[in-house]
């Protein structure tokens, strides 16, 4: 019996560069959740992973002495004008030194612990260059994460994202549907329905506080 194929190395990077338009304009990634900022919350999640990333990196605009802070590399956009969080996948692609790029947003502080494994299993499975993340609705059918995507960190997709955003392109699901894509659901037994669970408003952070507990024995600097 031969053993399965171990994943290939990992970097995360953490989108937090965006304006928070619906948010009143403030950074996201540096609004409280359970007394601690939305990004610190990615981070610890990232620590605990069941295939821990490599590196990890965050893609900030804004306030990028406080995204420093928590101590990992802090990465802004290549291109001007807040152009979105493929701006980040880019820009992820530019410094990414190892095989694999898991991007993910800062405004989901729940996401599953087994995130990296299942991504990078179902990518090499599919023998894909593309990984997105499908959670369900209420409704219980399974709706694309877009901004959840493992991606084969080569030439080719590096020079494809690049020349669609110099087209204009912003969407992130019209630029994957260009490469071979694999969506992997996040449905099975023991899963958590409200994983990806994100805040785009100062009342949805609320309510994502009151609905989730907090798992984080300690805070930053603690």
């Amino acid at each position: 019996m031969f053993a399965a194929e171990r994943p290939a190395a990992i970097t995360a990077l953490l989108l937090a560069g965006g304006r928070g338009a619906r948010m009143g304009g403030v950074d996201k990634g540096l609004q409280p959740f359970h007394g601690a900022p939305l990004a610190w919350h990615a981070l610890q999640r990232l620590a605990r992973q069941t295939l821990a990333p490599a590196e990890v990196l965050i893609n900030a605009n804004r306030h990028l002495g406080d995204y420093r802070a928590f101590g990992v590399p802090v990465l802004p956009d290549g291109l001007p004008g807040f152009a979105g969080p493929l701006a980040g996948f880019l820009t992820g692609l530019e410094h990414c030194r190892t095989p694999l790029l898991l991007t993910l947003p800062c405004d989901v502080p729940l996401f599953p612990l087994s995130l990296c494994e299942r991504m990078a299993r179902a990518l090499s499975a599919a023998h894909a260059d593309i990984a997105m993340a499908a959670a369900p609705e209420r409704t219980g059918r399974l709706r694309a994460q877009p901004v959840f995507c493992l991606l084969r960190a080569h030439v080719g997709l590096k020079q494809s994202l690049a020349a669609f955003m110099a087209e204009g392109g912003r969407k992130i699901d019209a630029w994957t549907a260009r490469h071979p894509l694999t969506i992997v659901p996040f449905n099975q037994p023991g899963d958590d329905p409200l994983a990806f669970t994100n805040a785009n408003t100062p009342n949805e952070l609320r309510a994502l506080e009151q609905a989730m507990p907090d798992t984080q024995s300690s805070t930053p600097n603690a």
